[in-house]
């Protein structure tokens, strides 16, 4: 929940660069002068969720303190952004800045390596195999073929790989949602079957008694509707109804006076709606779910007013959206509870793949059990063997102490007192008299 906060707060943060900058336009003259220190302050956006995200923020922000870049973001659209035309004007970049862009890849770079060898140690290390095609999708987001510099080319995958990564997060949110309610459901009908026939009885009755009064709550308006905002507009704003305006209320909620709706502010808009249905405190309301609910508010809202889709919403929009047929909707919103999560066929598939886990981990915990007794054999085979050495050196250190010194001599050999008897070499028995050297006087020596 945390995560998907912090990218709705910052909306795309890559599509920051194509807000509308409140600054006064900059002169080609002063887009020459040198960028000051200060400037080079460390970012302050916020999270998007993704892998890359410091590096996302760091490179985005650092641009947006160029003088030549900022003014080129005013006047590009979603699709010159998409297309990799802002992309060229990284070479009229001041040299601070891309030396500072330099920095910031071979950071990543060297990131990137870090968690790529931890990745592959802990994949080998399990006994799996490894993907080594996924692990080079973590480098997409940058040209790992030029590890030192920043180019032209390293912006323009940035900015796709941000695009599309951030526009499958929705997706990704649904997905691990249905996980969730699927897992939900699984350990429910797992207790069921682990009961008798009377605690059954009595906790499905508990279960359907849950479900209706999760459902008996006030009427939910259609999210961006007339009703909803005139909602907020009475409860939270304290005005009259009657009073309504939608470009007071535009301004009113948009919080950091940028001129535009982002997820955040967006998402804030539901808070009463929500509330008509999730309570923290009761037993049969689940927060899970209604941050899925406020999800999907968001999204038919984006689908409905944000027209050029950058996941924003300007006033130009709110205003266009006022004039709709949809804003005058009166149906009421349907909730959660009334939008099956799954179907049992899905169920079935999902339980059938926790077997397979299941077994897969029984499996390799069977081979490392395994593993072990040999392991604890041959450790056993071995503290045997330094026993057995052990006991001998001891036997043999007995013995020692226990046998009389004596010396032995040959018969006939003659042994000066205090003199070693001559040995044989290679052999430790000493010569006979016969065959000990004699000593030969040398001609010229006395």
């Amino acid at each position: 929940m945390v995560r998907r906060k912090a990218l709705a707060r910052c909306g795309l943060v890559l599509l920051s660069l194509w807000l509308c900058i409140q600054s006064v336009p900059i002169s080609v003259e002063k887009a020459k002068e040198k960028p000051k220190e200060e400037d080079l302050g460390p970012p302050q956006s916020a999270d998007t969720g993704l892998h890359y995200d410091r590096y996302l923020r760091e490179v985005i922000e650092y641009l947006e303190k160029d003088p030549h870049f900022k003014e080129k973001l005013k006047n590009a659209d979603m699709d010159d952004i998409k297309q990799g035309k802002l992309s060229k004007e990284l070479d009229f970049v001041h040299h601070n800045f891309r030396t500072k862009l330099d920095e910031l890849k071979r950071e990543e770079m060297n990131r990137l390596r870090m968690l790529i060898k931890a990745k592959h140690d802990i994949q080998e290390g399990n006994g799996y195999t490894v993907d080594h095609q996924a692990l080079l999708k973590q480098f997409e987001h940058l040209n790992h073929m030029n590890p030192d510099t920043f180019e032209v080319e390293d912006l323009d995958r940035l900015i796709k790989s941000a695009t599309n990564d951030l526009e499958n997060y929705d997706k990704d949110r649904h997905d691990e949602f249905k996980r969730y309610e699927m897992m939900k459901e699984h350990e429910r009908r797992e207790r069921l079957k682990k009961m008798n026939e009377e605690d059954r009885k009595k906790e499905e009755q508990h279960y359907e008694e849950m479900k209706k009064k999760h459902a008996d709550h006030p009427r939910v308006n259609h999210p961006g509707s007339e009703d909803q905002l005139k909602e907020v507009w009475q409860e939270a704003d304290g005005l009259d109804p009657e009073d309504f305006d939608p470009k007071t209320f535009f301004k009113m909620h948009d919080s950091n006076g940028d001129g535009f709706f982002d997820e955040s502010e967006l998402e804030a808009l539901f808070t009463k709606e929500l509330e008509k249905v999730y309570n923290p405190e009761n037993e049969e309301d689940d927060m899970i779910e209604m941050e899925e609910e406020r999800l999907r508010m968001r999204e038919h809202v984006m689908n409905e007013v944000d027209t050029n889709k950058d996941r924003l919403v300007s006033l130009s929009e709110f205003m266009a959206a006022t004039k709709k047929e949809e804003f005058y909707e009166k149906d009421e919103w349907e909730t959660l509870d009334q939008n099956p999560f799954y179907t049992e066929e899905e169920l079935r598939e999902y339980e059938q793949q926790l077997v397979n886990e299941e077994n897969d981990i029984n499996k390799k915990s069977a081979e490392l059990a395994k593993q072990r007794e040999e392991l604890e054999k041959k450790q056993e085979e071995l503290n045997a063997q330094k026993l057995g050495l052990k006991q001998a050196m001891e036997e043999m250190e007995r013995v020692k102490a226990q046998s009389p010194k004596a010396d032995i001599k040959q018969p006939g050999v003659h042994v000066a007192e205090g003199q070693p008897a001559p040995l044989v070499p290679g052999n430790s028995q000493p010569l006979p008299p016969a065959h000990q050297q004699q000593d030969v006087p040398v001609p010229g020596h006395s």
